[in-house]
């Protein structure tokens, strides 16, 4: 009871030097106020941002692996080893989807290039033309805003359908409904059967088809020479099945690649395994200095609060001598007077950092609203602010609290 009693006194003797001293007590919970805004909302931005990227990382799937040319790494020191490989082709698919006991799905896609398609005298320039495999849609779960995909038959005759973006189809048709209509490209007339559903407003969107325009692979090989070096790209991609783990699923791929393309023993792949952690991998570097320049930053601010913090509490002392000397003559143990200019100072730290937190919160909510960014303020980082807060107040009060606690009654009554 005696302790709760000083503890409630202190926070009441808290609230009344900050009421009677406003504009001293403004200037230094500011510090305060700005170092909690600094630290916490770099950290709040950071998280956002990682969370966004992510989140888009996420649509290429964990459990797949990307056979491709080109490794997802720094390839600067080795890039003539890398541009004579081939690129990766139907075959490869063909012999992953026969042979493969660890793969679940596989589909196949090739990036023919930039074109131009015409509907009546609106015209598209530089849409991406890819010819995909049946497997493609059911790889990467892509939505239709309108229509369908191939249909089996339509795949395997290579019939003059195509599926389109949903930039295109607004470019393209406006108002008037796509599906069914006919438009040309490379002097061939195509019907659309689908458009697919328009791409999000993610920081980082590796699957953004609405400037696409996806025919199925078997007609694409009527269009281009798949196997030239100036295809764009070509991808085989393979989900692993229930229970199998990526490394195990890599590991088969490499051996049936491998005898596909008689490779000798000592001979290096001529192909790249790629997976989602490779980029991840890049990204935790990358967060991981991001937050520790919002720490270091949040630091010095904080170090700026402390100081001021501390000076307010050494001039409370300063005015308040006589009646430490009084309490003390009247039998107040030092650890009670230590513990009242103690809680003092964390709860002048406490409300600054309070102070902090709201101003982060408004300022985030606001550019969430003026910018197509979902920014957010987690309850983990509220947690740590408070916490900082209250440690800037135990910092800040520690030396001034011990010395009021020391100070001989006789003395301090006389001041």
């Amino acid at each position: 009871m005696i302790v709760l009693r000083i503890i409630y006194e202190a926070i009441a003797q808290a609230w009344q030097q900050l009421y009677s001293n406003r504009l001293r007590s403004l200037l230094s919970l500011l510090g305060i106020s700005i170092g909690i805004f600094c630290i916490i909302g770099v950290l709040s931005a950071v998280d956002s941002l990682e969370d966004n990227i992510r989140g888009s990382l996420d649509k290429l799937g964990s459990d797949v692996v990307y056979v491709k040319k080109w490794p997802w790494a720094d390839v600067s020191g080795a890039w003539w080893h890398y541009i004579k490989r081939p690129n990766p082709d139907h075959a490869d698919y063909e012999v992953i989807n026969e042979k493969a006991k660890t793969v679940d799905l596989a589909s196949f896609h090739v990036v023919i290039g930039y074109k131009s398609v015409r509907f009546k005298s609106n015209t598209v320039e530089n849409a991406v033309l890819i010819g995909s495999s049946l497997e493609f849609v059911e790889m990467f779960q892509i939505d239709f805003e309108k229509g369908r995909y191939f249909s089996p038959a339509e795949y395997h005759y290579g019939s003059n359908k195509m599926v389109i973006g949903a930039v295109v189809a607004e470019e393209l048709f406006g108002e008037i409904d796509p599906i069914g209509r006919t438009i040309k490209m490379m002097g061939r007339k195509y019907e659309v059967i689908g458009v697919i559903e328009k791409s999000g407003d993610a920081l980082l969107n590796p699957l953004d088809f609405d400037d696409c325009l996806l025919v199925s692979y078997n007609n694409a090989r009527g269009l281009a020479n798949l196997k030239a070096r100036q295809i764009f790209d070509t991808s085989v991609n393979a989900k692993a099945a229930e229970g199998v783990s990526m490394q195990q699923m890599k590991d088969e791929i490499r051996g049936i690649l491998r005898a596909h393309h008689r490779l000798p023993p000592r001979a290096d792949d001529d192909f790249a395994l790629n997976e989602l952690s490779m980029i991840s991998s890049v990204f935790d570097s990358f967060f991981g200095i991001l937050n520790l320049v919002g720490i270091v930053i949040g630091l010095f601010a904080m170090l700026v609060g402390i100081v001021s913090v501390a000076n307010i509490m050494f001039v409370s002392v300063k005015e308040r001598t006589n009646l430490i000397g009084v309490k003390k003559a009247l039998g107040a143990k030092r650890i009670v007077i230590l513990l009242e200019f103690l809680i003092e100072s964390v709860v002048l730290c406490f409300i600054g950092g309070l102070a902090g937190l709201g101003l982060i919160y408004a300022i985030i909510t606001m550019l969430s609203n003026i910018i197509d960014f979902d920014m957010y303020l987690s309850f983990g980082n509220m947690v740590l602010g408070v916490v900082v807060s209250v440690l800037v107040g135990v910092a800040s009060g520690l030396i001034p609290a011990i010395q009021a606690s020391r100070m001989d009654p006789v003395e301090a009554m006389r001041q």
